[in-house]
Formats: C-alpha cells, sequence, structure tokens
C-alpha cells in the first residue's frame, strides 16, 4: 500500500484535503443485484445478493488504487491487499468481500461453474456476501484489484463443498454496518437486511 505521507503528499498536489478524501463519483449509481442460489458444490449466499457498482469511481483518476482505498477505509472496509482475483473457483466462508477494480479489465464468473460471468473494468466495485463463488477467467495484464473487508474479518479460500462446520462459520460471520462504496445509509444496507437472517 502507498505510504501515508506520501498519499497526503498527492491529495494537497490535487488541492484535497485528507479530511475530505476523493469522492468516488459525483453521483453513484444504483448497485446492480446478483441473487444467487446454491450451485453445485459451490453455497453462494441465498440470502444475501452481489452488489454490483459500475463506475463508481472514476476509470482516469492518476492514482485510482489509494482513491479506492480510502474510500473503503472511511467506509468501514479497511483495504488487506492489492493482486487479482485467483483462476480457479472458490469463495471465503469467513469474511464478505469488496473487491474494487482499479487497473485494466477482467472477466469473471460469479457463483461457480456455469454461474454469472461478467466483464469488470477500472472504477467497478462488487461486493460479494460470504460464500459467494469466484473465479478469474481472463484479464488484462494491467488488471488491478483492491480486496477489503470490514473490520476484524480475515478471509479463508475454500474449493470444495462446505462441510457443516464451514457452513456454520459462514452464519457467524458479521453483518456490515456500512456500504463500501457510500456509507452507513448505501445500498448495502438496504438491500442485505432484507434478506438477513435473524441473529
Amino acid at each position: 500500500m502507498m505510504n501515508r505521507r506520501r498519499f497526503n503528499t498527492l491529495l494537497a498536489g490535487a488541492g484535497i484535503s485528507a479530511a475530505n478524501p476523493i469522492p468516488a463519483t459525483a453521483a453513484i449509481t444504483a448497485p446492480q443485484l446478483l441473487p444467487l442460489a446454491r450451485n453445485g458444490w459451490m453455497p453462494n449466499n441465498p440470502d444475501l445478493p452481489v452488489l454490483l457498482y459500475r463506475s463508481a469511481f472514476a476509470a482516469d483518476h492518476p492514482d485510482l488504487a489509494s482513491a479506492m482505498e480510502t474510500t473503503f477505509t472511511r467506509n468501514g472496509w479497511p483495504p488487506q491487499w492489492r493482486n487479482g482475483v485467483y483462476s480457479f473457483h472458490h469463495f471465503h466462508s469467513t469474511a464478505h468481500e469488496v473487491l474494487g477494480f482499479a487497473g485494466g479489465w477482467g472477466r469473471l464468473v460469479l457463483g461457480g461453474e456455469g454461474g454469472h460471468e461478467l466483464t469488470v473494468h477500472a472504477g467497478d466495485v462488487a461486493v460479494l456476501p460470504a460464500g459467494t463463488g469466484h473465479c478469474r477467467l481472463d484479464a488484462s495484464a494491467d488488471f488491478l484489484v483492491i480486496g477489503a473487508y470490514p473490520p476484524g474479518e480475515s478471509w479463508d479460500i475454500c474449493r470444495q463443498a462446505p462441510d457443516a462446520a464451514t457452513l456454520a462459520r459462514m452464519k457467524q460471520v458479521r453483518f456490515p454496518a456500512s456500504d463500501p462504496v457510500t456509507g452507513a445509509t448505501g445500498p448495502l444496507v438496504q438491500h442485505w437486511i432484507t434478506g438477513r437472517r435473524p441473529d
């Protein structure tokens, strides 16, 4: 990740203060909702839909990765890595995950083999509830992804059908307090609360 001092210097050079971070866009469109039922061995999350934000950030931002990290952190989803998406089908049983696409393009499939195929571009953001299958099919050489999670959540990698212990872990994943793109009153809170199981 970028050094905080260097990041603040870049902000100052652009006439933006750290107290008022870079906005995603002036008007973020509502996310596309992708409900995913169990598919073969992939559990997905039948209660919580995937949220796909198209062009949530300006693709031509000079430091899009840092802008995403700043926004995710401000909204309670601290980033944990910069990398890509694995080229094998997998899911996480211990964490909800936000993928911020900070460079290039990628062709992904969500929901396991034969699932929902989509192409994402720099500026897009996907929010995956625990259990959601995902896999990279193809990508540009400059494909860059920011991975972020609610506080205290660490991700595992599951590549086979969940057993009883894995399903129990998924049920224990805490409900996030805010939307990683728009904050505490954002679409995630609205759409996930409607499908949330009682605690």
